[in-house]
């Protein structure tokens, strides 16, 4: 049905249009990066580590979803929560602590911890950029790891213009796209759909149930620009996505079934005004809102497993300016207001926090081949203490062919409503977690229907307010290019405190545990990391990137060089006290991350190929000993694995492509990575117009 859908399209579209396009000759994209500094900068040019993704890697790798791409850059995890919720973890740094914006604007919808990149399609992005490290200074809360941009396609030409595709793979997965795109005198548009679905797999096919059940979304995507003159312009999105999913589990030999489902409603409104020749000027207005639904039940007896809801709102108009001076320097500034609200079913009430906020940032050549970028933020926040981001940059220009950079910044993340006014108890075991907001009243409460045995901490250590966690990155090195070669090498350490995790606040007469969330952890991530490219010539490409990771716990090392840390072993069952090689580091960091990448196109006979290596050392998911650590004694390593991918398109009949790949070509699997189901194969075909 799909494939006659497209070739009635291209039938009708060979009668209106009279000039074919070839679709070997891609445009190539200028390596201009937005995201880092706010004003549009060269990519070479710039002081900080930056990954830019272009349309034409994007397309020609065969990704359909935002973390396949992700996972395939150096240094970038794609890590799955309790969930199955893929988030981004960059330099060792969590994907909590990563901001997702998209054409400049924060995504929300972390109702398990981490934002769900596999929920955006790259079927209309233009570019992706990766900024890492802290970017607190332009972004505020969440970007204290780093900051992800999806830049979507503009029109450029007066003819209609965009494509249609269809892509089928294994486990029945469908990706379906419609793009159009179309500049009329000064006023131009842009209209997206795109439909995802699967049957789902299953990894374990001796236990009942799937790994991921079945599921279907969509995505629409409407955007219109207009140039009112030369010295204004109007930029407004629409965006919706909505999916379904199956739901099952099993508790005691009990299936619970239903299903969940998930809504995103984001509209985005700018004005760019040149105010004088140096002087530009944006008003901005950004609306968004993220709902999920879960409802799993016994069909038998109709008894309840689950009926959650989760209902985000953000609301946030910005302006910012840029003021170029007669050296060529610029002072970027900007002040905003953020109102965040959610309701869901584990808070009492609905809640809501309030922001203000201001910014700037001074970017000058000192001198000739120095360039310094220095910034900060102010963030004055309805519930938690002001914050003051720093950050400052240095680029050095050493000869024309290689140079050095330098950054250090602060960043920070302001505690989630989950972490202030959570209110969950565990049905099944008995045991409750409170948000910090609320322990004290949920605890008298508890105390007054007689579920308390005893309270293990003063109250007085639930009293003052909860603090922010914050960082401090710092990132040095040198990038080279040549001719032929470009690569560049990345020395960079994040200190992070006041990280908030769960402690035990109570003891139920139950025999369970009252947790609540406290700051006190303190830990850090270092390492290095280097990207090799060479061209042969035009169309053969082959690069190499490689991440070398230590994620460690300061507490955790103190404890181990005091004596306090001890394991038993698995194999001779003693009681061994750990040493400091046998600290593993964090949950789910793997010591060595690397990639290889060969892209040939063949222009002769329009078609291109290219394969993909992505290697993971070993992790492990969680501490199985008991002693609040990862070590060597520890059962649940992953062991380390390689996985290919390979893809291969050809152009016929000027406007059509054919594209075959295969995911994962040597089908290596492992039933601890729920996400890697296998080998995938998949056949696209895609009509440009």
């Amino acid at each position: 049905m799909y494939l006659s859908v497209l070739c009635v399209f291209a039938f009708v579209k060979g009668y209106t249009q009279e000039t074919e396009i070839d679709t070997t000759k891609v445009t190539e994209i200028d390596e201009v990066i937005l995201t880092a500094t706010r004003t549009a900068r060269q990519l070479s040019s710039l002081p900080l580590p930056v990954t830019l993704v272009s349309k034409k890697k994007i397309i020609q790798s065969g990704t359909i979803r935002l973390n396949e791409i992700l996972n395939e850059q150096t240094g970038i995890i794609t890590v799955a929560d309790q969930s199955g919720f893929e988030g981004v973890q960059i330099q060792g740094i969590a994907s909590d602590y990563i901001l997702i914006l998209i054409d400049g604007v924060p995504l929300v919808g972390r109702s398990a911890g981490n934002f769900d990149v596999s929920r955006l399609t790259v079927g209309n992005i233009k570019q992706i950029e990766v900024v890492k490290g802290p970017s607190s200074s332009l972004y505020g809360s969440e970007a204290l790891g780093g900051v992800i941009n999806i830049i979507t396609s503009a029109p450029e030409t007066e003819k209609l213009s965009g494509n249609a595709s269809y892509r089928i793979g294994s486990f029945t997965q469908q990706d379906i796209n419609l793009d159009i795109k179309q500049r009329i005198k000064s006023f131009r548009y842009g209209i997206f759909a795109n439909r995802f679905s699967s049957e789902g797999y299953d990894l374990n096919p001796e236990t009942e149930g799937q790994t991921v059940n079945p599921f279907e979304n969509y995505t629409l995507n409407a955007r219109i620009y207009n140039d009112f003159s030369e010295n204004l312009s109007l930029f407004a999105s629409a965006r919706y996505y909505n999916q379904n999913q199956d739901a099952g589990f099993i508790v005691n030999d009990t299936r619970f079934e239903g299903d969940s489902k998930e809504e995103e409603w984001n509209a985005h409104l700018r004005f760019d005004h040149n105010w004088s020749k140096n002087l530009t000027l944006a008003y901005e207005l950004y609306y968004t809102n993220y709902t999920a639904a879960e409802k799993l039940a016994d069909p038998i007896s109709d008894d309840v497993l689950t009926d959650s809801d989760f209902d985000q709102r953000l609301f946030r108009p910005e302006v910012r300016s840029t003021y170029t001076f007669k050296n060529s320097s610029k002072l970027t500034t900007g002040f905003g207001f953020q109102y965040d609200q959610l309701d869901r079913t584990f808070f009492d009430e609905q809640v809501d926090f309030s922001s203000q906020y201001a910014y700037a940032q001074y970017d000058i050549n000192v001198i000739n081949p120095l360039n310094v970028i220095v910034g900060a933020r102010f963030d004055n926040h309805s519930e938690y203490s002001n914050q003051f981001s720093p950050k400052l940059a240095l680029r050095y220009k050493i000869t024309n062919t290689l140079a050095a950079k330098a950054s250090i910044g602060y960043g920070f993340k302001a505690p989630d409503f989950r972490q202030l006014y959570f209110d969950f108890t565990n049905s099944a075991v008995g045991y409750t977690v409170l948000g910090y907001n609320v322990a004290i009243d949920k605890l008298r409460e508890l105390q007054d229907q007689g579920q308390i045995l005893d309270i293990v901490v003063p109250e007085s250590d639930l009293e003052d307010p909860l603090e922010a966690e914050s960082s401090v990155g710092y990132n040095i090195g040198l990038t080279y290019k040549k001719q032929n070669w470009n690569t560049e090498v990345n020395f960079f350490r994040n200190d992070f405190k006041n990280l908030i995790d769960t402690r035990i606040i109570a003891r139920k007469t139950n025999g369970q545990n009252v947790f609540s969330y406290f700051n006190f952890d303190k830990i850090y991530t270092t390492g290095l990391e280097t990207n090799i490219s060479y061209e042969f010539n035009k169309n053969i490409n082959i690069s190499a990137g490689y991440q070398l990771l230590y994620a460690f716990d300061k507490t955790k090392e103190d404890a181990i060089d005091n004596g306090e840390v001890f394991a038993r072993d698995p194999q001779t069952n003693e009681t061994i006290e750990v040493s400091k090689s046998d600290y593993f580091g964090l949950v789910n960091r793997s010591r060595h991350n690397a990639n290889f990448k060969i892209f040939y196109d063949i222009p002769s006979v329009k078609a291109n190929i290219n394969v993909r290596l992505l290697y993971r050392s070993k992790y492990a998911l969680f501490d199985t000993n008991g002693n609040g650590l990862i070590d060597d004694y520890d059962t649940s390593f992953v062991d380390g694995f390689v996985t290919t991918n390979v893809a291969a398109s050809k152009t016929f009949c000027k406007n059509f492509n054919l594209q075959i790949g295969a995911n994962n070509l040597f089908d290596y699997t492992d039933t601890l990575i729920p996400t890697l189901p296998g080998i995938q194969f998949f056949t696209k075909i895609n009509y440009q117009f």
